[in-house]
């Protein structure tokens, strides 16, 4: 059923209350394929778990959510499995699925908000872990033609937050399904992050995919709203990689600051800390802000704008130029 005038507030997590022209829901790719003759001249959106999108304006065009389901193994060895799955699924549940079936190789990905589709548009990762190291290949329905074509890891260009969807042939591509190659064997990584001591504290001492999964949405809980709660797309903004010098000036005026390494000598900083350090953390402005737990977090109490919330961005992304002379990088689509 297509719907006009379509308030898309319970279709983002920031809950933002905006307006689209059309709104259509499909599960198949027949479905895709009728809407999309239908409405080929207007301005198009393609939205899964609402989770990674800030609307600042209403979308005057045809905004198709994406509710393709499934779930199968088509292929399986003694130590491998290849799971796929229709890009409408919830992710989370999907991860849950993986863990009961003894499936290993994304229980560090627990808790993250949206859709099994959105996945590697985002290269999405936590806790040591990317969708570039378990990824098998995908489906997408190329929108000019109308065929499907099949992207394999080499095809995707993954980086930090970033694949070939979100550049190269952005806005070409409808993702239908994705294919994860995980183990069955279990390989336990809990080295990352507060994983250990939040197992320790758990009193378990020889952990499985699933204490693993535990100790990760109990860490994600406690530092992270709840989008059902208070309207937020989680991580705001992207950790800054930077040149080598910049980290080690940085260093050298705060040697408590979190620096990692990154790719061709490069260094990796904590956005997070950053905006804490700039006193950004649990500012409040009017019915939005920071969130107070958790930095790298915007967050819409109710009621905000996306307009306000984006105007905020851009403020703390001056205000981390002016006193570290880094410069911040949105991770959510803005529209």
């Amino acid at each position: 059923m297509i719907e006009q005038d379509k308030n898309l507030k319970p279709f983002n997590t920031f809950g933002i209350s905006v307006k689209a022209d059309h709104f259509a829901c499909f599960s198949s790719t027949e479905e895709l394929k009728t809407l999309l003759t239908e409405f080929k001249d207007k301005p198009l959106l393609i939205l899964g778990g609402g989770s990674n999108v800030l609307f600042t304006q209403d979308f005057h065009g045809i905004v198709l959510r994406n509710e393709i389901r499934g779930f199968e193994v088509p292929e399986e060895t003694d130590d491998h499995v290849i799971v796929k799955a229709g890009a409408g699924e919830v992710w989370h549940e999907f991860v849950m699925r993986c863990i009961e079936k003894g499936f290993t190789g994304i229980e560090n990905l627990s808790l993250i908000p949206g859709s099994v589709g959105a996945s590697p548009m985002q290269n999405i990762g936590a806790y040591g872990v990317e969708i570039k190291d378990v990824f098998d290949h995908l489906e997408a329905y190329h929108i000019p033609t109308g065929e499907v074509h099949t992207f394999r890891k080499e095809d995707c260009a993954f980086g930090y937050r970033e694949s070939v969807f979100k550049n190269k042939v952005k806005g070409q591509y409808v993702i239908l399904s994705v294919a994860f190659r995980l183990s069955k064997k279990p390989s336990i990584n809990k080295s990352y992050g507060a994983i250990e001591s939040e197992l320790e504290k758990m009193g378990v001492t020889e952990p499985t995919i699933r204490d693993i999964s535990n100790a990760v949405i109990a860490i994600r809980s406690s530092k992270l709203p709840d989008p059902k709660v208070i309207g937020n797309a989680g991580s705001f903004f992207k950790n800054p990689v930077v040149e080598a010098e910049v980290a080690e000036r940085i260093l050298n005026n705060y040697p408590e600051a979190p620096v990692y390494p990154a790719e061709n000598g490069k260094k990796k900083l904590a956005a997070g800390w950053l905006i804490e350090k700039a006193g950004w953390k649990g500012k409040t402005l009017d019915n939005y802000g920071v969130h107070k737990l958790q930095a790298l977090v915007l967050v819409n109490y109710g009621g905000a704008t996306g307009k306000q919330v984006y105007d905020l961005s851009t403020e703390i992304i001056r205000d981390i130029e002016t006193k570290f002379g880094v410069t911040l990088e949105r991770e959510v689509n803005i529209l």
